[in-house]
C-alpha cells in the first residue's frame, strides 16, 4: 500500500460533505476541544454538510445529532444512524430489520461474555449499556490491556464468528452485514439521493484507526489525522492523505484546508441545497 501523502497535496476545492470519525479524530486526549467544535461550525457556515461516523453507541449518537452542528450521525460502526431533517427532527434508520437484529443481539451478548471470561481484566466499555446493535470491549479507555491484550481479544472474538474491529479506545463487536462504509452509502442515498462514486471529489472522510479502513478504501479523499501513523503498518487500507497535527488539531487543519480551497473557487450550491 502506498504511504499517505501530505494533506497539502489533496484537491479539496470541490468538497461538499465531510464525514468524520470521532474518537482520536475530533477528540484530543479524549476531550472535544472548543476549537474543534468551532471547526465544525466553520464547515457548516461555509455550506458543507457534516456527518459523524463512529463506533460509539446509539445513545451518544442521538445526543450529538441534537446538540452538534451536524446533518447526521452514524453510530455503532454502521449498525444504525440518525438523519436530521427539517426543524431538527430526527429519523432513526437501522442497517437490519428487527427479525435479524434481535437474535443477533442475544447471540452477541453470549459470545462476548464467553470471551471476556478468558482474558483477565477484559470488560465491556462503560457506554455499552447505551448500545442497540453492537457491544464494545474496553482496552484503552478505562481499561489498559495494551496491544497484546487487544490482539488476543480480537482473535478470540473472530474465532467465535463475531466481527471485531479496533478503534482507538475499544474493540467494537457485532454480528451482521454492515460496517461504516455500507452505512455511509445508505445515508447518502436516503438523505440526499446521491452515490459515492470512484474518485469522488465531493466527499471527504477523516479517521484515525483500524475501524476506519473501509472508509479509507471507499473515499478517494480519505484523510488520516497524524496519529494514524501508529497503525499504518497494520491497517488493512491506509488513508490517501495525512495531516501534520494529531487528533482534533488534525481535523481542524483539514477543516481550514477545505474552507480555504473552496473559497478560491466560484460559489456553488452544496449537497442537498
Amino acid at each position: 500500500m502506498a504511504a499517505p501523502r501530505p494533506l497539502r497535496d489533496a484537491d479539496l476545492s470541490r468538497v461538499e460533505g465531510v464525514f468524520t470519525d470521532v474518537d482520536g479524530t475530533l477528540t484530543s486526549s479524549h476531550q472535544l476541544r472548543s476549537t474543534t467544535v468551532r471547526a465544525l461550525e466553520r464547515l457548516v457556515e461555509a455550506g458543507l454538510k457534516l456527518v459523524l461516523v463512529t463506533g460509539r453507541p446509539a445513545g451518544w449518537g442521538e445526543a450529538w445529532a441534537r446538540t452538534l452542528p451536524v446533518d447526521g450521525v452514524i453510530v455503532e460502526n454502521g449498525g444504525l444512524f440518525f438523519l436530521k431533517g427539517p426543524g431538527g427532527k430526527l429519523r432513526k434508520v437501522y442497517a437490519e430489520s428487527p427479525r435479524v437484529r434481535e437474535p443477533n443481539r442475544r447471540r452477541l451478548k453470549a459470545e462476548v461474555a464467553a470471551v471476556l471470561r478468558q482474558v483477565p481484566g477484559a470488560r465491556l466499555s462503560m457506554d455499552s449499556a447505551y448500545t442497540e446493535v453492537d457491544l464494545a470491549v474496553d482496552y484503552n479507555e478505562e481499561a489498559r490491556l495494551g496491544e497484546q491484550g487487544a490482539d488476543r481479544l480480537e482473535a478470540l472474538l473472530r474465532a467465535r464468528g463475531v466481527t471485531a474491529v479496533r478503534s482507538s479506545v475499544h474493540i467494537n463487536c457485532w454480528l451482521g452485514r454492515f460496517d461504516k462504509l455500507s452505512a455511509v452509502r445508505r445515508f447518502l442515498k436516503l438523505a440526499w439521493g446521491l452515490r459515492l462514486e470512484p474518485g469522488d471529489g465531493r466527499f471527504v472522510y477523516a479517521g484515525d484507526s483500524f475501524n476506519d479502513a473501509p472508509m479509507f478504501e471507499g473515499f478517494a479523499l480519505s484523510v488520516g489525522v497524524a496519529n494514524v501513523r501508529r497503525v499504518l503498518d497494520r491497517i488493512e487500507t491506509p488513508p490517501a492523505f495525512i495531516t501534520r497535527a494529531e487528533e482534533g488539531r488534525g481535523f481542524e487543519e483539514l477543516a481550514r484546508a477545505i474552507v480555504a480551497q473552496r473559497a478560491r473557487r466560484a460559489p456553488r450550491r452544496g449537497v442537498g441545497a
